[in-house]
């Protein structure tokens, strides 16, 4: 199942681009771009290398250069000529597009050396937003359609976690203010992509709030331990793949039921999970974000 992909159909590269697969077989013929192997019933089979050209010259392509004058270009200089764009266009395409590339060939050194460029004129937040955010939307949907691996995936995740947590860790030392309310960060049973959750549990942190991150798959009963230690508590959870749509409402209404009795508490909830669930139907102090940038804007 997590075997390295080195080959991709021209399907895989559709996904990967953007590039519709069309497109890519007329720039092969007209243009000599790319150069496929093929099986023995002539299906395309192209190799990382070819992935990676391609991403250039989409990116050159996007950035207003033509194809035409892209093919005229030596093998050498295609890369060349993108360093050069991205030094004065927007930086976060390329970064998509590096990142990418240190997720297919699983290249750690690629992963730094593209955050700490972008650290150079962005902050953590802007780098979420702009280029996390994005390419990981971007990733589930590669995964879901098979054009990459769990171990791809799990390969963005954890570097991805990585510089969350280590971003937590700088502000652990700070004295909460208000020291009496409380946000406490969970995710419901069997829900364990807890990205979104963490970067949250940073913005908080960032902003002086006191916060208890409890992180994937919690029973919803255990949460009610921690009502004895705190009066004023929020309750933040990500909804990705869990609870099933038809068990969302029913999973609110228990939650209000057994957590949000006392005056001082509440539910922030959010997650594509809740993409098309009807708001009105939520309790009074259950409140649903469409995404983590309007979350923060209202803390």
């Amino acid at each position: 199942m997590n075997n390295i992909k080195v080959n991709f159909s021209i399907k895989d590269l559709e996904n990967l681009t953007g590039i519709k697969a069309h497109t890519i077989r007329i720039w092969e013929k007209r243009y000599n771009l790319l150069s496929p192997d093929r099986t023995d019933t002539n299906i395309r089979n192209y190799s990382l290398s070819s992935f990676q050209k391609l991403l250039n010259i989409s990116y050159l392509n996007n950035n207003g250069l033509k194809i035409s004058k892209i093919a005229n270009l030596k093998e050498e200089e295609i890369p060349i000529k993108v360093r050069e764009i991205a030094s004065r266009a927007k930086i976060e395409d390329h970064a998509i597009n590096a990142l990418k590339m240190a997720m297919i060939n699983f290249d750690q050194v690629l992963f730094y050396s593209t955050y700490n460029s972008l650290l150079e004129s962005k902050t953590f937040s802007e780098i979420f937003y702009s280029v996390f955010l994005p390419l990981l939307n971007e990733i589930g949907l590669l995964w879901q359609t098979n054009t990459i691996t769990p171990a791809h995936e799990h390969f963005l995740s954890i570097h991805i976690k990585q510089k969350i947590l280590l971003n937590i860790e700088r502000l652990q030392l700070l004295e909460p203010k208000p020291i009496s309310k409380t946000y406490v960060l969970f995710l419901p049973e069997n829900e364990i992509h807890d990205i979104g959750l963490l970067f949250i549990n940073y913005q908080l942190r960032s902003k002086g709030y006191h916060t208890i991150f409890l992180g994937e798959s919690v029973p919803m009963e255990s949460l009610t331990d921690l009502l004895d230690f705190f009066e004023d508590i929020t309750f933040v959870s990500y909804f990705t793949v869990y609870p099933e749509d038809n068990n969302i409402k029913e999973y609110i209404n228990k939650f209000n039921n057994l957590l949000l009795n006392q005056e001082n508490t509440k539910l922030l909830l959010l997650g594509k999970k809740l993409s098309s669930f009807n708001k009105s139907e939520v309790p009074q102090k259950v409140t649903i974000f469409n995404s983590i940038e309007n979350l923060v804007k209202q803390l």
